[in-house]
């Protein structure tokens, strides 16, 4: 064999060993000390990875042009925010919002509590920032406990009161008409 022939031969070698080598070395980036969302991304990473992208789950199944997406690439989850948690659990147990290509129940009781979780958290984390548009890190997770509460225990003729949404208690404000029955403009 020549010397450029054996000089070819190595660097191809060479450049085959290095891709090699970098294949599948990203790993799951959520701490073990916190076990519920460490196994919701080792599910996610197993059950969910062919099919969608989050980085803190090592995957990429999400496909990099929307112009070339295979009918199964799902959402690219680092970009997409998916809060509340309990509407990814219902994409878990209804097969996506569509239920059209994702399995149902893909994972099921504790196990899909951990994903959803787990999805709920970490989704959402490069999305771009756009004017106007609420980012995913102010959008509240929720919880699970909220996502089962059965729809009954809320009451229906009115909406949630302000110690609700505030945390703090109001008081009524004193009325502003005058004696005449008109409004005092002070």
């Amino acid at each position: 064999m020549s010397r450029p022939a054996k000089v070819f031969l190595l660097g191809t070698l060479f450049a085959a060993a290095a891709l090699t080598t970098a294949c599948g070395t990203q790993k799951i980036s959520v701490p073990a000390s916190d076990a519920a969302l460490h196994q919701g991304a080792v599910l996610f990473n197993q059950r969910c990875g062919g099919c969608h992208t989050l980085s803190y789950a090592a995957t990429h199944g999400s496909a990099q042009n929307v112009r070339t997406a295979q009918y199964n690439n799902g959402p690219n989850f680092d970009i997409r925010c998916e809060r509340p948690v309990a509407r990814v659990l219902y994409a878990i147990q209804n097969g996506g919002f569509s239920g059209v290509v994702m399995p149902q129940n893909i994972v099921v009781g504790q196990q899909a509590i951990d994903v959803a979780e787990f999805v709920a958290k970490y989704a959402g984390h490069k999305a771009p920032k756009i004017p106007g548009v609420v980012q995913c890190s102010q959008t509240r997770v929720g919880s699970i406990a909220e996502a089962l509460a059965p729809a009954s225990s809320t009451p229906t003729n009115t909406g949630p009161s302000p110690q609700t949404l505030t945390g703090t208690s109001t008081t009524k404000q004193p009325s502003s008409k005058s004696s005449k029955g008109k409004t005092s403009h002070k």
